[in-house]
């Protein structure tokens, strides 16, 4: 069966979607009273976000669009240091969609949402004619919310001169499972989509003082790093030999004339933190799930604002932000 418009008209065939795929994937308390709006238990210090998800292919080697927007929304609410608790899901289908495709990504939603202990609580469907008509698809839209314990403050504001760079592990892999999935490239390389919740939580609760975190999306490491030397009005400098890429992933790369550096990625972030708690944190990172590649990349100091480069042979080279679109795009 695929979706027609019937299933975005509000009768029964709307009904028999969310009974079918939706209520079956999601129950829960919140959920199945069916309501215009969940009504959820609070906190005092809230983090919410929201993002779009509009991948193609929307199955790709190591995860597909459900997994993607649950990882998504459940980092960026990490970042701040927040607990997720609470995600809605919103879906655009597009005519012509296997309803068995909907019913994998939204397992897939499912069985995320449970390993990063975030529940999802309401959501909306829609549907629209075809977009692209040989590949029918959806775009998921989420919006997360986390509890933030008083006592943490987590910003880029933070970061201090001498504090160390870490990155959770091996960049650009989602980057390329995507473009390889279109451009027919047959390699070993799988997307790292996941959800940091395990890593973050150990590190506050070992006590390490992070200063500021962000996941490596869109823009790739490079640009994010920019984006912290900025807001704190420090610079920033790394050591080409420690950034860690898997081997695959750079012969990929030199194949198409791509940078790492500047490849996003769905479960990696940069940790940025006093350098004294550098080595017991990184030990955390490496025991924790996704976290086994996590490696010490460079430092902060004020010399000027910015980030550099040291090269393998010694030199130094300005790194700035991604320029342009920087295809493909990956979530």
């Amino acid at each position: 069966m695929k979706i027609d418009k019937t299933h975005g008209a509000g009768g029964v065939a709307t009904s028999g979607l969310i009974d079918d795929i939706f209520k079956q994937a999601f129950s829960n308390e919140y959920l199945e009273a069916l309501s215009d709006s969940a009504v959820v238990p609070g906190s005092g210090k809230l983090a919410l976000t929201t993002d779009s998800f509009v991948v193609k292919p929307v199955f790709f080697p190591g995860g597909d669009i459900g997994r993607l927007a649950v990882c998504g929304t459940v980092n960026d609410l990490l970042m701040s240091g927040a607990r997720p608790q609470y995600l809605t899901a919103g879906y655009i289908l597009e005519e012509g969609l296997e309803v068995s495709d909907l019913e994998r990504i939204v397992k897939s939603m499912s069985e995320t949402a449970g390993e990063a202990g975030i529940t999802i609580v309401t959501g909306d469907t829609k549907v629209v004619g075809p977009i692209a008509p040989k590949e029918p698809g959806l775009i998921i839209n989420t919006s997360g919310v986390g509890f933030i314990d008083d006592n943490i403050a987590i910003a880029p504001t933070m970061i201090e001169t001498d504090d160390a760079v870490i990155v959770s592990g091996n960049l650009g892999e989602h980057h390329t499972a995507i473009l390889s999935s279109r451009l027919s490239v047959k390699n070993n390389i799988v997307s790292d989509v996941a959800p940091l919740n395990q890593m973050v939580s150990g590190l506050i609760k070992a006590g390490i003082r992070i200063h500021a975190m962000r996941d490596i999306t869109r823009g790739g490491l490079a640009t994010i790093l920019n984006e912290l030397a900025s807001a704190s009005g420090k610079h920033i400098r790394i050591e080409e030999t420690e950034i860690p890429v898997s081997t695959e992933v750079k012969e990929f790369s030199k194949l198409l004339g791509l940078d790492p550096l500047y490849m996003g990625n769905e479960g990696k972030c940069v940790i940025i933190l006093p350098k004294d708690d550098a080595e017991k944190a990184l030990n955390i990172i490496r025991g924790s799930k996704y976290g086994e590649n996590a490696a010490m990349i460079g430092s902060v100091d004020t010399e000027k604002t910015g980030v550099t480069l040291r090269t393998a042979i010694g030199g130094e080279k300005v790194i700035g932000p991604l320029y342009g679109e920087g295809l493909p795009r990956i979530c």
